[in-house]
C-alpha cells in the first residue's frame, strides 16, 4: 500500500518541518506526497502544484495585496484534493492560509493533521476554535502550547526538528574553518529575514548597523545568509543605496545555521531564525518590524509579553529585543555593543539557553511521524521515537 499525502507549506521554517516528517514517514511506510513544497521537502520526493514562495507574505496589509491570487490557489488546492481524495492532508504553519483549506477538506471526511500551532498564547486566541474545526490532530512545537487546545480537540507535543540537529555545543572555531573565516576577531552575524517582506522591512536597518559597527570595531567582520537569490537582491540594494560594498561582509546562500555558529553575537529578526540562534547558543539581539497598520492591529489583538521565542519559552527578558519604533540602528548598535563588551553577560546568556534546548529536544520528526499514523491508524515498521531531553 502507498498512501498518498497533501501536504502544504508556506515558508522556509515550514519547510524543513515538512521535509523532515516527509522522512520519518518515509521510513515507515511506502507514501507520496504533493501539495506545496519547498526545495527541502521537494527533496524528500515532494510534488509541488505552485512555488513556496508564493505564500511567503508577511503581515496583515501585505497579504491584501496578494489576496486575489492567494484564494485563487487555496481554491485550486481544494478542488484538486477534493477530487483525487489522498488518506491524509498536513498543513504547516501558514495558518490564514492552510486552515481554511484543512477545514473544507476535513468537512469531506479527509483525515487533516495542522502541524504547527498558532500563536494563540500571543493573540486571536479565538483561533483555538477555528484549529479545533480545521484539523483532526494539532502537533506543536513547544510544551506550553496543548493545554491551550484542552477539551477541544487533540494536540500533541511532538518537540522541534531544530533542537534534535543542534548538538550540545556548537564549535566556533570549526563553524569559522567551514567558511573559511579568520578563527580570531569579533564576528556578527546578520539574519533580517527569509522572507522578501522583511527584507525589505529590515535590509537598511540592517546595513546602517553594520556601518556604525564597523567603524566602532575596526577589524570585525560580518557575515549574512539568506535563502535564496531575492532576498539576497534586496539586501545588495541596500548596501548599494549606502554605499556600504565595502563593509567586510561574507554574504551566503543558505548556511545560515553556520553562520551563526560563526559568530560571536547575532543580529536577527524575530522568528525562527532566533529560536535557531538560541539552540546554538549564541548571543542575540532580537528585531521586528511590521507595516503600521499590521503592528497597530497586533497591539490590539496581541496578549505578548514578549516578542521573541527565546524571550517567551523562558519567560523573561533574556534576549533583548527592539520590536517596531525601537528598531533604529542607534538602538541596535548599542544593544550589540553591551553584548560585545560584557563577556559575562554572554556567558550568562548562553547558559540559560541551553536549558531552551534540553526542553524541545525529544526526537520530532519521529514523534510528529508517529502521531500522523496513528491517526490515521497504519501498521509502519517500528522506528524508535525519543524522549524529551535525550
Amino acid at each position: 500500500m502507498n498512501l498518498r499525502f497533501g501536504i502544504v507549506a508556506g515558508e522556509a521554517s515550514g519547510d524543513l518541518l515538512g521535509a523532515g516528517l516527509m522522512a520519518a514517514l518515509r521510513a515507515r511506510v511506502p507514501c507520496s506526497f504533493e501539495g506545496i513544497c519547498g526545495p527541502a521537502m521537494i527533496g524528500q520526493g515532494g510534488a509541488s502544484r505552485y512555488p513556496m514562495e508564493n505564500l511567503a507574505v508577511m503581515g496583515i496589509s501585505e497579504v491584501l495585496g496578494h489576496l486575489p491570487r492567494l484564494l485563487r490557489m487555496r481554491r485550486d488546492l481544494i478542488e484538486y484534493f477534493s477530487d483525487t481524495r489522498p488518506d491524509c492532508i498536513i498543513g504547516i504553519d501558514a495558518p490564514d492560509f492552510t486552515l481554511n483549506l484543512e477545514r473544507a477538506l476535513k468537512k469531506q471526511g479527509i483525515p487533516v493533521v495542522h502541524y504547527v500551532s498558532p500563536t494563540v498564547w500571543a493573540w486571536r486566541r479565538g483561533r483555538v476554535k477555528t484549529v479545533a474545526k480545521s484539523a483532526d490532530l494539532l502537533l506543536t512545537l513547544f510544551p506550553f502550547e496543548p493545554s491551550y487546545y484542552a477539551g477541544k480537540m487533540e494536540a500533541q507535543f511532538v518537540g522541534h526538528p531544530l533542537a534534535d540537529t543542534v548538538g550540545s555545543s556548537t564549535d566556533m572555531t570549526q563553524a569559522r574553518n567551514e567558511l573559511r573565516l579568520d578563527t580570531d576577531g569579533l564576528i556578527i552575524a546578520l539574519l533580517p529575514g527569509s522572507r522578501e517582506s522583511e527584507l525589505k522591512a529590515h535590509a537598511e536597518l540592517f546595513v546602517k548597523t553594520a556601518m556604525r559597527l564597523n567603524l566602532r570595531y575596526p577589524g570585525c567582520r560580518f557575515i549574512a545568509p539568506f535563502v535564496n537569490r531575492e532576498t539576497r537582491a534586496l539586501f545588495d540594494e541596500a548596501l548599494t543605496a549606502h554605499r556600504a560594498f565595502d563593509l567586510p561582509i561574507t554574504r551566503l546562500h543558505g548556511h545560515a545555521r553556520l553562520a551563526m555558529a560563526a559568530a560571536d553575537i547575532v543580529l536577527v529578526a524575530s522568528g525562527t531564525a532566533a529560536l535557531e540562534a538560541a539552540l546554538i547558543g549564541r548571543p542575540m539581539v532580537v528585531v521586528y518590524r511590521l507595516s503600521g497598520l499590521s503592528y497597530r492591529l497586533i497591539r490590539i489583538l496581541s496578549r505578548l509579553d514578549y516578542y521573541s521565542l527565546p524571550n517567551h519559552l523562558v519567560g523573561r527578558q533574556l534576549v533583548p529585543e527592539l520590536i517596531q519604533h525601537q528598531a533604529t540602528a542607534d538602538h541596535l548598535v548599542r544593544s550589540a555593543e553591551r553584548l560585545i563588551e560584557d563577556p559575562a553577560a554572554r556567558l550568562e546568556m548562553t547558559r540559560e539557553l541551553s536549558k531552551i534546548r534540553e526542553t524541545l529536544r525529544c526526537g520530532a520528526n519521529d514523534r510528529a511521524a508517529e502521531a500522523v499514523l496513528n491517526l490515521i491508524h497504519v501498521d509502519r515498521l517500528p522506528v524508535a521515537a525519543a524522549s524529551c531531553g535525550s
